[in-house]
């Protein structure tokens, strides 16, 4: 005999989205776009020798002395073959920051539905007043805000491994969706695959369906399930964004048709007379 429902398991990988993050400030978190922009067109010390060089001889050269096959001045086409020096990107003060440091912080579904708060204990090089470089403690605190989606990111700035000459880098933690046993994300929805024997399926059926965070509800189909059949529970999914409070996607129930591997002679006269 069958029984009258079961419920899959969702391996597959959930949905991204992006979500504004946080503020900005060295130990605290901010948003990806305001990391530092570098600004092209300032010189490193490694560039600047050749740079004067290659500026002297446009300054002398005049354009009625040896002119080339092409009307222009030779010492003009060779200076500016020479000047392939190409130019660093810096900030304004001139020090080189590194790109910034990626960690994965991983989430259950539960946790970005509802929202929790994350504690991270980071060791990071530190310069000390001295010039010596000691290993020093952090801990940062995300708070990971309903409706997150695989992707998110959240970037502390200037907390990475401090070095001399260079500005620390930033270090941005991005959001990855454990897998759940029951329930797949479908961006702001959830998926929740339950298999019925065949006789449920054509004669109808009453379901205990689980909901994300522990509750359940009462599911009664009268129709004929058949394969692709579905039942929408509104209301039931992840939250559609955190400025829309109380707003949610919802729950896409998916039958899935459990057929008998074996038929007595006396059931396949039975199915032929009634179908």
């Amino acid at each position: 005999m069958y029984g009258v429902q079961s419920f899959r398991s969702y391996n597959g990988d959930a949905m991204q989205g992006d979500h504004n993050p946080m503020s900005t400030n060295k130990g605290l978190p901010k948003n990806q776009s305001c990391d530092h922009h570098f600004s092209p067109g300032v010189p490193s010390p490694l560039s600047r020798s050749s740079s004067r060089r290659s500026t002297t001889p446009l300054r002398s050269t005049s354009s009625r002395k040896n002119p080339d096959v092409n009307g222009f001045p030779r010492s003009l086409s060779r200076n500016s073959s020479r000047s392939t020096t190409p130019i660093m990107f810096s900030n304004s003060t001139g020090i080189i920051k590194p790109p910034p440091i990626e960690k994965q912080l991983e989430c259950t579904l539960e946790e970005l539905c509802y929202g929790c708060t994350k504690k991270i204990k980071i060791t990071r090089d530190v310069i000390t007043n001295t010039g010596q470089i000691i290993q020093e403690e952090e801990m940062l605190t995300i708070k990971v805000k309903p409706g997150w989606k695989k992707g998110t990111k959240v970037t502390f700035e200037g907390m990475g491994n401090e070095k001399p000459g260079t500005l620390p880098a930033d270090v941005t933690f991005v959001i990855a969706e454990k897998r759940h046993p029951l329930f797949r994300r479908e961006g702001d929805d959830l998926e929740l695959a339950v298999e019925i024997p065949l006789v449920k399926a054509l004669t109808g059926c009453s379901l205990s369906v689980p909901l994300l965070g522990g509750g359940k509800m009462n599911l009664t189909v009268d129709e004929i399930i058949h394969p692709g059949f579905h039942r929408l529970i509104a209301s039931q999914g992840m939250p559609v964004s955190s400025k829309e409070h109380g707003k949610r996607g919802n729950l896409k129930v998916v039958f899935l048709i459990g057929f008998p591997t074996q038929l007595t002679e006396e059931q396949r006269l039975d199915i032929l007379s009634i179908l």
